[in-house]
């Protein structure tokens, strides 16, 4: 199955254009949230998105609730909208977690959740294949402009119970297109340009 992997559009359209036309070769896309900028602009990005010939694996941002980014969806019949829930396309089994972990800094309109809070979404993840989260499990692509590590532990350890074949991330925004792995999980912080990944 090849993937197409982003996230943080914060309502570039131009950039969301261009993820349509790549996904004319896709089995399926993955969006790891921040498609709004501050709640704002969802339904404009999500528009373009749904344009994709291909389902589509979508968890919110921290700049969409998960009600908001369903209701964008709504006209959207390929998509899957995971939030602490779990999906299956084609034989590959997803879980999906979205908004900040841990809480950031930004405000109200931060959709967030603390590391108490997520391990409540998570305790239903199973062994799927593929874990999709907006924020990046801690120590692993998440390092930010200044060095420090913005990542999630309750994520980590989700993944290291768990054992994903793939994790799909975001959020951290300058260690968007890294690769790493907690044991054998491949985790990718896919960024808006467009990452590609093949699992069998």
């Amino acid at each position: 199955m090849k993937l197409l992997l982003f996230s943080d559009l914060h309502r570039d359209r131009d950039a969301a254009t261009a993820l349509v036309e790549l996904a004319k070769d896709a089995d399926v896309m993955i969006g790891a949230g921040d498609f709004a900028i501050k709640r704002k602009g969802l339904a404009d990005t999500i528009e373009i998105l749904r344009t994709a010939d291909c389902p589509a694996i979508l968890v919110p941002g921290n700049g969409e609730s998960v009600e908001e980014l369903t209701q964008a969806c709504r006209d959207w019949p390929q998509a899957h909208v995971l939030h602490g829930t779990a999906a299956s396309v084609a034989g590959v089994s997803f879980f999906g977690i979205g908004g900040g972990i841990p809480t950031t800094p930004f405000g109200d309109w931060s959709y967030d959740f603390s590391e108490e809070e997520a391990a409540e979404l998570l305790r239903p993840m199973a062994e799927q294949d593929v874990l999709v989260t907006h924020s990046p499990p801690w120590n692993c692509v998440d390092i930010d402009g200044s060095g420090t590590h913005r990542g999630s532990p309750t994520i980590r350890q989700a993944i290291e119970a768990n054992k994903p074949r793939l994790v799909v991330c975001g959020h951290v925004h300058d260690s968007w297109e890294q690769t790493d792995r907690v044991g054998d999980s491949v985790v990718i912080n896919a960024g808006p340009r467009g990452v590609w990944h093949t699992i069998d």
